[in-house]
């Protein structure tokens, strides 16, 4: 995997731990790119300005953001990996371009109750010099880009920029640390005729993702 950083994984996940080895879809991506967009009412103070000379805009700081992720690239032929629950040996098979293709096609449009089809997560591997603690790495490491910060925490206060956050996430450690879970929100490829690779852009949405069963099942119950 050494000439790919960007994954899609499969909501069955890893069965031997959180490698990037079985049940993951490399991508030959081009670009990443990254928006994050607060989202924070705010209102306007009426006659603000007669007292102080300066008109005062208040807002309600929610902790809300939408985050989301393009990725664009080609498709060529690959090796992937399918480990399932209950076999004891994977199976690994080349897919040309256009099985590839399918296969996340195919993704996109099941629902997080098919975990063997759907994809919950986006792994974007980079370099890191500073390790959570702001230590400096020996040698440069690739970890999985996603919005935790660094420090450590738990069910006290965190440290560092964790600090007064009762449940902080963890900064990623490794390149099999978490990466982004979330949605594939579209998928477009291009078939050229001319060309033997595919191009593609991907969009890629953070979110906690609750299967429709899940939903479902909360109703009923909380209709009991």
């Amino acid at each position: 995997m050494a000439d790919h950083y960007v994954f899609l994984r499969i909501g069955a996940g890893s069965q031997g731990g959180n490698e990037l080895t079985d049940n993951i879809i490399p991508l030959k991506a081009t670009s990443v790119s990254i928006s994050t967009s607060k989202t924070i009412p705010s209102l306007d103070i009426p006659f603000s300005g007669l007292l102080t000379g300066e008109s005062v805009t208040a807002a309600l700081d929610l902790g809300m953001s939408s985050k989301n992720i393009s990725v664009s690239g080609f498709l060529l032929e690959d090796t992937i990996t399918k480990k399932f629950s209950g076999d004891s040996d994977a199976i690994t098979r080349k897919f040309t371009a256009i099985e590839l293709a399918q296969l996340i096609h195919s993704s996109v449009d099941s629902t997080g109750l098919q975990s063997y089809q759907a994809i919950n997560e986006l792994i974007f591997l980079y370099d890191s010099k500073v390790d959570e603690n702001y230590e400096p790495r020996d040698s440069p490491q690739l970890i999985p880009f996603n919005y935790a910060a660094r420090g450590q925490g738990g069910f006290t206060d965190g440290t560092f920029d964790n600090q007064g956050v009762a449940y902080p996430a963890n900064f990623p450690t490794s390149s099999t640390s978490d990466g982004m879970k979330g949605f594939i929100r579209s998928f477009n490829t291009t078939i050229d005729s001319t060309t033997i690779d595919i191009a593609f852009d991907l969009q890629f949405e953070v979110a906690q993702v609750f299967p429709q069963g899940n939903i479902i099942t909360k109703i009923q119950d909380a209709l009991e």
